[in-house]
């Protein structure tokens, strides 16, 4: 059970990856949205605790591609809310659509995982 545990853990740092590295790219490049230091100290943050848990502990079968689709996830879903937010940047249509598809994949990825132990 304890490795379960830091099975979501490291789906959820590739997730607030994915969120900080689009959100520092738009704080940084995009003069539509306001500046903020966070997204970019949350990055720094996150990195570092995924190369730590790289580092030290070995990564099961399967989980490598479910923390990308998890960083590309919150890549897509930043996207989506700053678009809904400034639609002067354009529609929110495709990337939430692509979120959506890319929870569902990521769901049936960690049920086979499960009913496989």
């Amino acid at each position: 059970m304890k490795q379960s545990g830091q099975e979501k853990a490291t789906l959820l740092l590739a997730l607030i990856a994915g969120l900080s590295i689009n959100g520092a790219c738009s704080a940084l490049f995009s003069s539509i949205v306001p500046f903020s230091l966070f997204p970019i100290i949350s990055l720094v943050l996150a990195v570092y605790c995924l190369h730590q848990r790289y580092q030290n502990r070995t990564m099961p079968e399967g989980l490598p591609g479910i923390a990308a689709a998890c960083f590309i996830l919150g890549v897509l879903v930043y996207s989506a809310v700053v678009r809904a937010e400034y639609p002067s940047i354009g529609s929110n249509f495709l990337p939430s659509v692509l979120s959506v598809v890319l929870l569902f994949w990521i769901f049936y990825k960690l049920r086979a995982r499960r009913e496989d132990n």
